[in-house]
């Protein structure tokens, strides 16, 4: 049975503490939006995903009571920054396997101020899920006094200059890309554009990484309606489908841990992941327009340039700089501004991804509109760890 996206919805992502409000109310704004986009009240729901990271168990109940209390399970989904399309996945799996029809996929996260710790629960690094994926890096590279996602991200960079030749410069390239595409977007964090030079010349976080090539601790929520093709007939909400072509998830394999940081981070995954969804779809990556990827810091998308097969390993660095990656090259890639400048509390990235594409597929994404857009891309990937790549068509 067929999955579609018929619904979505999500919160301005605002700096942490900057506005007045709990993650309920980013879960109510959110969700009531992407119903409301569907034209489905919320007693037709028949469960609901809720994806988070930070909050106590059954927030998701909390969260989603919001919406309405009609008894239907929910279920508490934490998979690190890959939480939000882990949500949709289930989500999908729900109605392609004919369990369900109508099914609600929410994520929210409400964080502190500043870099996050070793492991999304920031507490005892010996304990932490990803402390063999920070022993390999320690063991290649030591470990520094900067940022821990920050340094593992950092020393993969370090790694794809050494090996391929890569410059800073083309690291900041993506930065400024990013952050000159979130300024058509009002839901973005950040809506400032930057020059190569000044995204070079901002603060370093981990040598090469600067600033404004690292994505920011948010609040904010996201959602997404999933239902079946007979949901889609029943209710007249052909105008509003897109279609979930193709999905899957990796986890880590030994790749993963054979000494480079740039496997450790998840390119393997991610690469994995999106073998099948080309397989599963008949697509490639030949047949996307726009692609929502996950550049939580710049080096990261780089890498999934080369995984996702948009080119040959090493070759990412020239192939944002030529101008390939942006409005007028031969994909659009993170329209939204990406994690980098629209922002990124973890639960809702995912879903926020998979709105972003929605809206381009639809032709309803305003001046970031990414002209003729038929296939949509998203990749989500989290430390510890989990890659997720989701193909959408109208």
């Amino acid at each position: 049975m067929k999955a579609y996206i018929v619904g979505v919805g999500m919160t301005k992502f605002e700096k942490p503490q900057s506005r007045d409000w709990q993650y309920w109310d980013m879960v109510r704004e959110a969700g009531t939006a992407a119903l409301a986009d569907a034209g489905v009240d919320y007693g037709l729901v028949e469960q609901v995903p809720v994806g988070y990271c930070f909050q106590a168990s059954t927030a998701g109940q909390r969260a989603a009571y919001e919406l309405g209390l009609t008894g239907v399970p929910v279920y508490n989904v934490n998979n690190n920054c890959a939480t939000g399309s882990t949500a949709l996945m289930m989500a999908r799996q729900f109605v392609e396997g004919g369990i369900n029809d109508c099914v609600l996929a929410l994520g929210f996260e409400k964080m502190k101020r500043g870099a996050l710790g070793g492991g999304a629960d920031g507490g005892d690094f010996q304990t932490s899920p990803v402390a063999r994926h920070y022993g390999i890096m320690a063991a290649a590279h030591g470990f520094e006094m900067s940022p821990p996602t920050a340094q593992i991200f950092g020393n993969a960079a370090r790694e794809h200059m050494e090996r391929y030749g890569t410059t800073p410069a083309q690291l900041a390239a993506v930065g400024a890309k990013n952050h000159r595409h979130s300024a058509d977007n009002p839901n973005a964090q950040f809506q400032d554009v930057y020059t190569v030079e000044e995204v070079l010349a901002a603060k370093t976080i981990h040598d090469p990484l600067t600033k404004l090539q690292c994505s920011p601790t948010s609040d904010g929520a996201a959602a997404a309606l999933v239902v079946s093709e007979r949901f889609v007939v029943r209710h007249g909400l052909h105008d509003k489908a897109v279609e979930i072509a193709a999905q899957a998830m990796t986890t880590d394999t030994g790749d993963s841990f054979a000494g480079s940081c740039i496997d450790v981070v998840g390119k393997p995954m991610t690469a994995a992941a999106a073998r099948r969804v080309y397989e599963a779809s008949g697509l490639g990556i030949e047949d996307v327009d726009v692609i929502e990827l996950h550049d939580c810091f710049s080096v990261n998308e780089l890498l999934t340039y080369e995984a996702l097969g948009m080119c040959a390993d090493g070759a990412s660095g020239a192939l944002v700089e030529s101008g390939a990656t942006t409005y007028g090259g031969r994909w659009v890639v993170n329209p939204s501004g990406g994690l980098i400048s629209k922002g990124h509390p973890l639960g809702a990235t995912g879903l926020a991804q998979a709105a972003e594409l929605v809206w381009q597929l639809r032709g309803e994404a305003g001046a970031r509109q990414v002209p003729g857009a038929g296939v949509g891309l998203a990749h989500n990937i989290g430390l510890g760890g989990a890659a997720v790549v989701t193909l959408l068509r109208r």
